[in-house]
């Protein structure tokens, strides 16, 4: 504890880490590019230096504070450093902003206005670099890079994989991945996380939007949509509302005058996983065989798993994502119900996540040589059609998902948060359906934004152990300690992204952990607001069962092996 004096006024500073976190308290918003609180501290952008009564210079978001300092944060002095970054930022930096998909939404444009950039008196030297966009799911223009390293530590601090790095030096000076390959010929995940944390147009999510388009209006084809749960807590970030609002009912609304046929809820797809998960866990349990039992719903861990652990890949469970699995049984069910019309069926998932457009386009995940999932759009690509649209989405009538897919679970929706998929396979477990059984498996340690979670219920007079985590570093710490002997569990829930899906890469950013707990709270609140709270009450679930999977449920499971 102590004092500052900030700008002359005394400021009182407890457990803050850095200057910059004291000047944040009381109102003062300095510009910063490599500046995240989530990620190490790096002082490379130079843009939150502030003066001490000495005249020096220092960064604020890597200096402590201490009792009795004084800075000021606006004087002549900086206001002419600030500007001259800026400058030299731009002098070396595409600027064709009116063409970037990230204008209107820069950091560099935006600090650029706030600071009073209103020329730039150098040149512009550096040569143009080739544009990465093999990937399914990022596009990287070094171009539009301003070398802060936020994406080289969101890399290989969250996720642990440090595909992204800094090469070369001095004015040559470049992040990119070993010997400038790809993103998709190196160990990329497809996460996105490094997009989320880019303050320009250097990372972008690779659209399908003209795709969808082209299908829309295309009359020989009938265009169905799904719609992940975490989806409908963070859209309307995007048209002014707050975190965690939920938006479901606007959001079918909206994509039913973009011209999509048929709207469904992807927590369907959750229900069928919970179920396949949840008997396979048991089975596994039973014959004491390959033991932990890893979730596989999430693709950027399972794109992990296979490079980082072939070994652990029959610990990996044969379901598919609910994503997939969705769209496998939507592609049955009007092959059979509109096989006269002749009209091709094609399914666009609407998720949080940038690696589902990886899995969808994984040849594994076909039927028959048909894709069960045709392309994926993201929550922010869904936000563009809107707008593009002049779709005025807060004024929006709240409209239904369809039948024959119009009853979800508590349980598939809550798969959206980290955690949730861990508690919707106990809820199938615990036979008692009254609230108050509920209400304990809700505070049995499932639920959280801590890193790395344990869990454990009583099942049929056994203690099964369950491990949840999310961010894919935190996974390999517990993998580490499972190989070594140190832990020992019977299922473990992974999830890459921070928060699991509700901090996804096709979210709305900002994301920090504020966000991501509102986001959560509104997805539990979807959950209390439904009378089906398991999986295994759900009316369309027992009649996909005793219809099109009677027979068929192979096609839930990785390579129909069920």
């Amino acid at each position: 504890m102590g004092t500052m004096i900030i700008d002359g006024q005394h400021i009182e500073f407890t457990d803050e880490k850095n200057i910059l976190a004291v000047i944040r308290k009381v109102g003062i918003e300095l510009p910063t590019f490599c500046y995240h609180s989530e990620l190490s501290v790096y002082g490379a952008c130079r843009m939150c230096m502030v003066e001490d009564k000495w005249g020096s210079t220092i960064t604020s978001c890597s200096t402590p504070p201490k009792d009795g300092m004084e800075v000021w944060t606006n004087t002549d002095k900086l206001k002419k450093h600030r500007k001259m970054i800026l400058e030299l930022l731009l002098a070396n930096h595409d600027r064709d902003c009116t063409t970037c998909e990230k204008s209107g939404r820069c950091k560099l444009q935006e600090i650029a206005l706030k600071v009073g950039v209103k020329k730039v008196r150098f040149g512009q030297e550096k040569k143009e670099i080739p544009i990465d966009d093999m990937g399914p799911s990022v596009i990287r223009n070094p171009n539009k890079c301003i070398l802060c390293g936020d994406c080289v530590r969101a890399c290989q601090e969250i996720q642990g994989v440090g595909v992204l790095d800094f090469a070369y030096r001095g004015s040559n000076l470049q992040v990119t991945t070993a010997f400038n390959k790809s993103l998709q010929e190196v160990d990329c995940v497809n996460c996105g996380q490094c997009r989320v944390v880019c303050p320009t147009g250097a990372l972008m999510i690779k659209k399908d939007i003209d795709r969808a388009y082209k299908a829309l209006h295309d009359k020989n084809k009938r265009v169905i949509a799904q719609i992940a749960p975490a989806v409908r807590v963070a859209i309307g970030e995007d048209f002014g509302l707050q975190p965690g609002e939920i938006s479901m009912g606007k959001i079918v609304s909206a994509l039913r005058k973009l011209g999509f046929d048929q709207v469904f809820d992807t927590a369907v797809g959750a229900d069928l996983t919970v179920i396949e998960e949840a008997e396979e866990l048991m089975d596994r349990i039973q014959r004491k065989e390959k033991l932990p039992l890893f979730s596989s719903c999430c693709p950027a861990w399972f794109k992990y798993a296979e490079q980082k652990h072939p070994d652990l890949m029959e610990n990996v469970s044969s379901c598919l994502s609910p994503q997939q699995m969705f769209g496998a049984v939507i592609k049955e069910q009007y092959k059979r119900e509109k096989a006269s019309d002749e009209k091709e069926n094609v399914v666009i998932a609407i998720m949080p996540c940038t690696a589902k457009k990886y899995e969808a386009a994984r040849p594994e995940n076909t039927i028959n040589g048909e894709r069960q999932v045709d392309m994926v759009i993201t929550t922010q690509e869904l936000a563009i059609m809107i707008q593009e649209n002049g779709i005025v989405f807060n004024e929006l009538e709240d409209e239904a998902i369809d039948m024959p897919f119009g009853f979800t679970s508590g349980a598939g929706v809550i798969f959206g948060v980290s955690g949730g998929v861990s508690e919707a396979v106990l809820r199938y477990y615990y036979k008692e359906r009254n609230a108050s059984t509920l209400r304990g498996l809700s505070y049995c340690g499932v639920r959280g934004m801590e890193g790395v979670k344990e869990a454990s219920a009583e099942i049929d007079g056994r203690t099964v152990r369950i491990g949840i985590v999310h961010g894919l570093k935190n996974a390999e710490k517990l993998i580490r300690r499972i190989k070594s002997g140190e832990e020992k569990f019977d299922f473990i829930e992974v999830m890459a992204c921070p928060g699991g899906c509700i901090g996804g890469a096709g979210q709305p950013i900002p994301q920090n952990e504020n966000v991501r707990k509102l986001r959560a709270k509104g997805i539990y609140k979807v959950d209390k607001s439904l009378p089906i709270k398991r999986s295994d009450d759900n009316p369309t679930i027992d009649a996909l069962y005793n219809g099109i999977l009677n027979s068929n449920r192979n096609i839930l499971h990785r390579n129909g092996k069920h």
